[in-house]
């Protein structure tokens, strides 16, 4: 029951178990996550993405070692976390949801420096998310940078 659970919460209800594109699946599943913690106050939208980031570790560690593979692409709950740190600060119009999904698929994907560095050389859970983790950030920043936030 317990790696039922585990899984269920790594692949996001099981669409990471999709055939195609689990990881844009993923951060599309990371939305609504975004909407309802864009409703509190940025102390809350921090702390909650704090603790997120440490139970989505926890739950990819547990669940690489249920599907017996390093970094399987089915656990999609790194994207959510990554989506949610691209956002940060990032007013939630649908303008800004397009941009902000793209650009963090874009570093998600093509893991510029340092991402492919940390993908390659942090393992477990901890680096399952920390990846997802940085192309948020760098979302985050691109966002900031160009002067979209409506």
């Amino acid at each position: 029951m317990y790696k039922k659970i585990i899984n269920f919460l790594a692949t996001g209800a099981h669409i990471g178990d999709l055939p195609k594109m689990p990881g844009t699946f993923g951060t599309l599943w990371g939305i609504p996550v975004v909407f309802i913690l864009s409703c509190y106050p940025p102390y809350i939208y921090v702390a909650a993405t704090i603790v997120f980031f440490i139970a989505a570790s926890f739950i990819s560690g547990e669940a690489e070692r249920n599907y017996n593979q390093s970094d399987p692409g089915r656990i999609i709950i790194d994207e959510v976390v990554g989506i949610t740190i691209a956002f940060f600060l990032i007013p939630f119009t649908l303008v800004n949801v397009i941009i902000v999904f793209l650009l963090f698929r874009f570093f998600d994907i093509l893991k510029p420096f340092p991402i492919k560095q940390l993908d390659k050389r942090v393992k477990g859970g901890f680096g399952i998310v920390l990846d997802d983790a940085v192309a948020g950030i760098f979302a985050n920043i691109v966002m900031h940078l160009i002067g979209f936030i409506r």
